[in-house]
């Protein structure tokens, strides 16, 4: 019997695992409209606990504004809450850091910012910090000391080891520390598209056996060497991974933001992107200069229906694209949240 890909996009519960384009809080509709379930913040990333603790703070007050009886959004820190959030036809919110700074030097601040709603904390972003070497530093030392006791608080408080934009030695020694699952929220295979962003095999493969998953990120130059990837070659991703590791380890974590393309108009992204260049946090080996276009089909959040559609026409079964969409994450989540 032939798959009905517009229902069972419908049906299903689909998560993006990374979404700095919602920095601002703008943008819910346009995760509403492509019937995304779950969509991951980016609440903290380099900033130190007072500029955190403040954007957590305004997200806290825009979802307070939008989540009342006629609202759209509302917070989720368990998989429970997600599940309601499909049945309510809300976007469930989830808090997500994008590195270890807004914990700053205080291990006490994983604790703090787990009461708060942040389920997920990737350890760097790029570059070297207290905790590790991020991907794209010179060199990867490996974990500190004080990331070894970060990621032991982490188990400790239930909040899930990402390892994406970390270093590849950083990111074994995480998993050798780590007692729960471990993911990769937003990284490709390396052996597709080589980048310093995307993940060699063994990574991939150690995360998938410690019983966690990887999301497959839509940034262009991590897609292909073509500045317009297609849809296809996004999926070419998810169908080696899942090849790879199984389709129990893969999920989404496109990393939609906005200094992308149909967000961003061209200059303003050119100087977004030179302000990054210039900080360091990018390089422009690893990050080529905008316009940066998502896979063609699912530019933005908004049309991901067509994503769910060319994986059944690639021949992916319902249950493993459910499970791509947003079951596997559901899994992981509540394996390491209890919750």
């Amino acid at each position: 019997m032939a798959i009905d890909a517009a229902k069972l996009h419908q049906e299903a519960i689909v998560i993006d695992a990374v979404c700095p384009l919602l920095r601002g809080q703008k943008y819910t509709d346009w995760y509403i409209e492509g019937g995304v379930t779950i969509a991951a913040p980016s609440v903290g990333a380099l900033d130190g606990i007072d500029v955190t603790m403040r954007s957590v703070a305004a997200w806290k007050a825009f979802i307070q504004r939008n989540s009342g009886n006629a609202g759209k959004v509302t917070q989720v820190s368990s998989v429970k809450e997600m599940r309601q959030a499909k049945k309510d036809g809300r976007l469930g919110l989830l808090f997500h850091f994008q590195g270890t700074d807004p914990m700053e030097d205080d291990l006490d601040m994983v604790h703090a910012y787990k009461d708060l709603g942040v389920g997920v904390v990737q350890l760097c972003y790029n570059v070297r910090n207290r905790v590790g070497d991020g991907a794209d530093e010179r060199q990867d030392s490996g974990l500190s000391y004080f990331g070894v006791e970060m990621i032991r608080k982490m188990n400790e408080a239930r909040v899930i080891v990402d390892v994406a934009h970390t270093g590849i030695k950083t990111s074994f020694d995480a998993l050798d520390v780590s007692e729960r699952p471990v993911i990769c929220s937003h990284g490709n295979p390396r052996a597709v598209k080589d980048s310093y962003r995307n993940l060699p095999d063994d990574l991939m493969k150690a995360i998938a056996q410690q019983g966690g998953v990887i999301g497959m990120v839509g940034f262009p130059a991590f897609v292909a060497d073509d500045p317009a990837p297609t849809l296809d070659q996004f999926i070419d991703h998810i169908s080696y991974t899942v090849d790879l590791v199984g389709a129990d380890h893969v999920g989404l974590g496109i990393d939609y933001y906005n200094g992308q393309y149909l967000v961003m108009p061209d200059d303003q992204a050119k100087a977004y992107y030179d302000a990054r260049i210039k900080s360091g946090k990018w390089r422009p080996g690893t990050y080529p200069p905008p316009p940066h276009k998502y896979p063609e089909g699912i530019e933005t959040p908004r049309t991901l229906q067509k994503l769910t559609q060319r994986m059944v026409e690639r021949g992916f079964s319902a249950e493993d694209t459910g499970k791509v969409l947003g079951e596997n994450w559901l899994r992981v989540y509540e394996q390491v949240w209890g919750i």
